[in-house]
């Protein structure tokens, strides 16, 4: 998601002075996920897929739930999980390598390590022998990240694959009809119009789409990417509160996750997602998009993603900024260890910290602007620290928060980079449609 920005955004990071601080953000991750598996081969049958974690919530074995530590202190057993199967986690990291990988062109080493990566993981991620969900019964997973499907992973990881490198294949792939069948996106099932860390056809389509608005390769992929753009409009459409796809809160926020705990996340990467596609219509010169017989213009659209924006920022009934550090008034009890314990040289053991969980007084340090998970349906945030569902920061949600407000800014000037995600792309001729077959009689 960081990438993505960056890619198309960087006029924009430059503007505000944060494009090498973001760029030095995603090696830090591409840096630790190609320690996961061997990077250095073509073929791979592991990946270290999760340290640490916990065993349903145990209440006596000491694990990331039960303790409460700072990250430098923790001292018990934190077990390496191995994926010998993983199509939705490799798929995932194939797409995080091969769009940062855009970001790094001017390093030629290290973009194409990235390179050499993504291709790697995606490989393993298509292994026809292992196509097992990698949360399926690891009981350090699957309570907390189980991953309903891996055709949205294929979709996403190789359209990144196919910018990243210009290889046919990828395309190929992204644009098999077996992919959307098989991840429904064609459905319109409301809830795969939602970008997560669990579904990504929302993004992988827009990305798609990102492809058919500006180049438009023709055949053999016409039909797919008119699909694709097609079912991004609905997306759009379903965004908007007149059409009532879902509920929103009274002070104006949309429930993306039928009104559970930590919708922030879900409305950050929403409001990311729509204030691009409005960026791709106006690069176009396109002014707008029909949601069935209504015409409706660029600016409801970016309205959506605006409102949406600030809402988080701080325009709701709680009249709370939900990033810590902006505006007056910000949640003070962050579910967050190493925000929560001070920085007073002593070593708390894992149930020593609990002291500070349990505490009622306001962090002593602060996570300068990490988003909360967010207030319930009826737009009330409880500012408790044990209460994840709505003081909880992810890196998740704050990847497409910072995505969102990059998108938004003027700095730098409105618009996007067209060019510079399709610099691997080579010039393409659309091939003639095979010819009918012959008349018979």
């Amino acid at each position: 998601m960081l990438s993505w920005s960056v890619i198309e955004y960087e006029h924009k990071y430059r503007a505000i002075g944060e494009y090498d601080h973001t760029r030095d953000l995603i090696k830090w991750g591409t840096d630790y996920l190609l320690l996961t598996f061997n990077s250095s081969a073509s073929k791979i049958d592991k990946i270290y897929s999760q340290v640490g974690g916990s065993r349903n919530g145990s209440t006596t074995t000491p694990d990331d739930h039960y303790c409460w530590e700072r990250p430098e202190d923790m001292d018990y057993p934190r077990p390496v999980q191995t994926a010998v199967s993983g199509p939705d986690l490799s798929g995932e990291m194939a797409a995080a390598l091969a769009a940062a990988s855009i970001v790094f062109r001017d390093d030629n080493s290290y973009s194409s390590k990235l390179v050499k990566g993504a291709a790697t993981v995606l490989a393993f991620a298509r292994d026809r022998g292992k196509r097992t969900p990698y949360s399926r019964g690891n009981l350090y997973i699957d309570p907390c990240y189980n991953s309903t499907g891996y055709f949205d992973e294929y979709m996403w990881g190789a359209a990144w694959l196919y910018y990243a490198t210009g290889n046919n294949s990828y395309v190929s792939l992204a644009t098999n009809p077996g992919l959307p069948q098989n991840s429904k996106a064609f459905f319109m099932i409301p809830d795969l119009s939602v970008l997560s860390w669990d579904n990504k056809l929302p993004a992988a389509m827009l990305l798609l789409t990102r492809l058919r608005i500006f180049i438009n390769p023709g055949y053999p992929y016409e039909d797919m990417l008119r699909s694709y753009q097609n079912v991004t409009s609905l997306t759009m459409c379903s965004y908007l509160q007149t059409y009532l796809v879902f509920n929103w809160t009274r002070g104006g926020l949309i429930q993306l996750n039928h009104g559970g705990g930590q919708p922030l996340q879900y409305v950050a990467n929403a409001a990311f997602l729509a204030s691009l596609y409005v960026d791709y219509m106006n690069a176009t010169g396109v002014p707008g998009w029909y949601c069935g017989t209504s015409f409706i213009t660029l600016d409801v659209l970016r309205t959506f993603a605006t409102s949406q924006i600030d809402y988080i920022l701080g325009a709701n009934p709680m009249n709370m900024s939900y990033v810590v550090g902006y505006g007056n008034k910000y949640p003070k009890h962050v579910n967050h260890r190493g925000v929560s314990i001070p920085h007073d040289k002593n070593k708390y053991s894992c149930t020593g910290g609990w002291k500070w969980r349990d505490s009622r007084n306001p962090n002593p340090n602060t996570i300068t602007g990490a988003m909360v998970g967010g207030p319930d349906r009826f737009d009330r945030f409880q500012d408790i620290r044990t209460n994840f569902s709505y003081t909880q920061p992810t890196m998740a949600g704050n990847a497409g928060l910072v995505a969102a407000l990059v998108s938004l800014t003027a700095s730098g000037g409105y618009g996007i980079d067209k060019n510079t995600m399709f610099s691997a792309v080579p010039p393409l001729h659309p091939l003639r449609p095979p010819p009918p077959p012959p008349w018979k009689p």
